[in-house]
């Protein structure tokens, strides 16, 4: 039954999910419904076209913990959630979201895997990821705003000395989020402020401090 906005009338909503049973050493898929109405679940087994759980109480798991990306524990079941289940989730969970684009420089390059997980666990959907080289033109023109400013020449020679990743994450406030997970410019701030942040952990100095962070949607 659907009410007449569009959305289901008991306010469900379907993700993907997939489970690596141990024993037989398969990737099982299961659809994982979550309804707002009354903060039940209920999943069924995509392979084999049956019922998994009956819908039911199951207060350790929030509509805040569900994101494509992410991870929820069922009955001792790690489940990753992969896609969206249905149009109406995917429409529903992308309007809510917010965009952000995210730069790895070059001194963290190396660290891609480490930082990876970190925006992972931080909740974030990575929508796009590629690898580049900027040349210092490029760089220039990135930084355009500082140009004038002492730091800027170290900073645009810095930020063309080696591979990048430009990352478009996704998130309810992706970019107050972001700003948050990679923590203070300067990495020895960081460090004193924030010691688990991106910069703190994987930063040197005010530079060279492993991540941007964009004060704008992506």
């Amino acid at each position: 039954c659907f009410s007449w906005r569009g959305m289901p009338a008991d306010g469900r909503y379907a993700f993907l999910v997939e489970w690596l049973d141990p024993q037989a050493q398969l990737v099982r898929q299961y659809m994982l419904f979550y309804y707002t109405v009354d903060r039940t679940i209920e999943m069924d087994d995509v392979k084999n076209r049956r019922k998994f759980l009956r819908r039911c109480e199951f207060p350790t798991i929030t509509f805040q913990d569900l994101f494509v990306g992410g991870t929820v524990n069922v009955y001792s079941r790690e489940l990753n959630i992969v896609d969206y289940g249905d149009e109406f989730t995917k429409n529903a969970m992308e309007k809510k979201s917010e965009r952000t684009l995210a730069l790895i420089k070059p001194d963290a390059f190396l660290k891609l895997g480490k930082i990876i997980d970190a925006v992972y666990k931080d909740g974030f959907r990575i929508a796009q990821l590629r690898t580049l080289q900027l040349t210092r033109r490029d760089a220039m023109d990135f930084y355009a705003e500082h140009e004038g400013k002492p730091f800027y020449p170290a900073l645009t020679e810095f930020m063309s000395s080696g591979p990048i990743v430009a990352m478009e994450l996704v998130a309810d406030g992706a970019i107050q989020k972001w700003r948050k997970l990679i923590g203070p410019t300067n990495t020895f701030t960081a460090q004193k402020e924030a010691p688990n942040s991106l910069r703190a952990l994987f930063g040197t100095d005010g530079t060279r401090n492993a991540c941007h962070g964009s004060d704008s949607t992506a």
